[in-house]
């Protein structure tokens, strides 16, 4: 029987779904929408994951050798923390694809586009509070019915800053949050 050894082959398909994957990406990256470049780098990406674990199992011997170097293991530990970090919730964008967001950021989108007046209702106290608590962060407030973003645009600030510094406690303050609605 004339079998072809997976070295022989495994390689070769692990270099080849890369360079599919790598064009394909870079094509995506750059915003150039051609031709079937989203759907091939989406399912072919899956050749270059076989590729690349029959590489490894061919050989096999070579690769956990890399464990025995410092160096391989760092560049290795690196790769995994950044894979497990890029996979947190809290550094990206909505959800596009399930048509859903963040529900923290749509609370601070809804927050930021409130008034100074709405948000001392929400966090129960009174608008010149907390216009007198921005105006000791810096942040001028000309009328209490502006929103977040508004105040923020006339201060030269972010509007998530601004409402950062209202939902501050102030320091020694003691107080705890409980709600006897």
């Amino acid at each position: 029987m004339n079998t072809v050894p997976l070295k022989s082959w495994a390689t070769p398909l692990a270099i080849g779904a890369f360079t599919i994957s790598a064009v394909t990406g870079l094509f995506i990256f750059f915003d150039i929408e051609i031709g079937i470049v989203e759907p091939v780098h989406k399912w072919l990406s899956w050749l270059l994951v076989c590729g690349v674990m029959l590489h490894v199992l061919s050989n096999w011997k070579p690769f956990t050798g890399y464990f025995s170097q410092k160096a391989a293991i760092a560049v290795i530990g690196a790769a995994i923390l950044f894979t497990i970090t890029s996979l947190l919730p809290i550094f990206g964008d909505e959800e596009k694809d399930s048509g859903k967001e963040n529900a923290g950021k749509v609370a601070v989108q809804a927050l930021e586009s409130s008034s100074l007046e709405t948000i001392a209702l929400v966090i129960k106290t009174t608008p010149q509070k907390l216009v007198e608590q921005l105006g000791k962060s810096g942040i001028l407030v000309k009328d209490a019915s502006l929103t977040i973003q508004e105040i923020a645009k006339n201060n030269s600030k972010e509007g998530k800053a601004v409402l950062g510094t209202l939902l501050q406690q102030p320091k020694g303050s003691g107080a705890k949050n409980v709600d006897k609605d």
